[in-house]
């Protein structure tokens, strides 16, 4: 999926595709799944299976990369990134069924775990997307994530469903899945993953690339930004669970995630080197792998074992409105006052959500006061 993600801005681009309607194609995938994801996670969890979703996201990504090299009509990117949406929206099973492997208590170690690999996914298609653009050509990416995906369907028919997934259960009622929607904690985060992927769909896998090209970088430039990016993403991401919430909490981890994201964000805008530009993408880097693997897990961190992909689904479908609104809104922006606009839009989405996180922390202490409870702050389910 990630393998075409850094040149496909310059790529539309060059196929004569206005920055507003780019900001269209991009927004495209998290438009889908803001319909797909929670329908998607209700059907895992009345058939209580994951498996059958992850075939079809593996066979979608092929489709997705397919589509992008039919040439000609502008409705072939756009089909191909809808596609992608559909893709996504899989990635409800592929976190139930991973956490499904760990023992109760082990939601955080799991999905941090599991935000570390789709990193390293990630990082690696988007290290190879410039090399194959520069080496061969524009449609390359394309054509290799297509193998890829065919790859990863074959691998997916060896997957075992947790024996968990196997017994027999009723089906999620609707009452149970109105009190899935009502917990408190998965609708905080879910609000703060919107601003987050606002954020990261404005910027690396946004505009960012085109920005890079505009200070003529080539394909081998966007390489090094795009590693600039992933090895810190990666890094925080695997060190978050284990080593920043222990002894800062989840809030004041996540709090000081949005900080910096904001910072760098805003510091794209007075970016006027390509240098300056590779340095703002690995902080933020790091800051989005102190608060991404956090929101993911206290998603399901309250919500029983038989409501989690339903729960997933949402949090997904909800911050999908992220991966659309921040890239449409922003590709409007840049069409009417240039690229920079869009940044500037990001950094105040950042802000937004770091005003967010200090109110609910300064509110939990609150009660915790009240109550007369100890307050940890810690990510423990």
């Amino acid at each position: 999926m990630y393998v075409y993600v850094p040149t496909l801005s310059p790529f539309l681009s060059g196929r004569g595709l206005s920055l507003q309607f780019i900001g269209i194609v991009l927004g495209s995938y998290g438009f889908v799944q803001m319909f797909v994801r929670f329908p998607l996670g209700i059907l895992s969890d009345r058939w209580g299976k994951r498996k059958p979703f992850i075939l079809l996201g593996m066979l979608t990504a092929a489709i997705s990369c397919l589509l992008f090299l039919i040439p000609g009509l502008w409705i072939w990117p756009l089909a191909g990134r809808l596609m992608a949406g559909v893709c996504a929206s899989t990635w409800v099973a592929f976190t139930v069924l991973y956490a499904g492997y760990f023992g109760a208590g082990q939601t955080g170690r799991a999905m941090g775990n599991i935000s570390v690999m789709t990193v390293s996914g990630q990082m690696i298609g988007m290290l190879l997307s410039g090399w194959l653009t520069e080496g061969f050509n524009q449609n390359a990416p394309f054509s290799i994530g297509a193998i890829i995906a065919g790859i990863g369907l074959l691998l997916a028919f060896l997957l075992k469903e947790p024996r968990m997934g196997q017994r027999d259960q009723p089906g999620m009622s609707f009452a149970m899945i109105k009190n899935v929607v009502r917990t408190k904690t998965l609708l905080q985060v879910s609000l703060l993953s919107i601003l987050a992927h606002g954020v990261l769909f404005i910027t690396m896998f946004g505009f960012t690339p085109l920005k890079a090209q505009e200070m003529g970088a080539g394909g081998i430039g966007l390489t090094v930004l795009v590693f600039a990016f992933m090895l810190p993403h990666a890094f925080a991401s695997l060190f978050t669970a284990r080593w920043f919430t222990p002894r800062f909490g989840y809030w004041g981890t996540i709090g000081a995630g949005f900080v910096l994201s904001t910072l760098c964000t805003l510091a794209m805008v007075f970016a006027q080197s390509f240098g300056m530009l590779v340095a703002t993408q690995a902080i933020n880097g790091f800051a989005q792998g102190l608060h991404m693997p956090l929101l993911l897990g206290l998603a399901i961190r309250d919500v029983a074992l038989p409501g989690r992909a339903t729960a997933m689904g949402l949090y997904q479908a909800l911050y999908a409105i992220g991966m659309f609104s921040g890239p449409f809104l922003a590709g409007w922006l840049n069409e009417s006052w240039g690229l920079n606009s869009g940044f500037l839009f990001g950094s105040l989405l950042g802000a937004a959500a770091a005003f967010l996180v200090w109110a609910w922390a300064r509110q939990e202490r609150a009660v915790h006061v009240r109550t007369g409870e100890k307050h940890t702050g810690e990510v423990s389910g």
